[in-house]
């Protein structure tokens, strides 16, 4: 099956850190620059972050800025999302998707080569 697999979620203490991963099943990230967004119960779809892996090109949503960092690996197969610095509000469903990534914004054009994961669950509670 042709998807992308969000893991790393889990509970979170405010004030600690998480990381979570986004990795392609079957198929190849290739070049495609990759975001994260977030949805909590209620609110809005939020995009929160994407790379553009071809330039090291990556934008952070104001309300993550400073605090979470999109990173991939050497073998370009993985991208990471790490969560520092984390609040009550950080917590959501996190979804990674190729996406188009800009400096001010990510876009997810939902054409029939873009993914979309089953997202990850972060829950932030002491």
């Amino acid at each position: 099956q042709v998807q992308l697999v969000e893991s790393g979620g889990g509970l979170v203490q405010p004030g600690g850190s998480l990381r979570l991963s986004c990795k392609a099943s079957g198929f190849t990230l290739g070049d495609s620059p990759i975001g994260w967004f977030r949805q909590a119960p209620g609110k809005e779809r939020e995009g929160v972050a994407c790379i553009r892996r071809t330039d090291g090109e990556r934008y952070y949503a104001d309300s993550v800025k400073g605090r979470f960092l999109i990173s991939t690996n050497n073998a370009r197969d993985t991208v990471y999302l790490e969560m520092n610095t984390v609040t009550p509000e950080d917590a959501a469903t996190y979804y990674c998707a190729t996406v188009e990534c800009y400096r001010n914004r990510l876009h997810y054009r939902g054409g029939p080569l873009d993914y979309w994961g089953q997202g990850t669950q972060v829950t932030v509670s002491s």
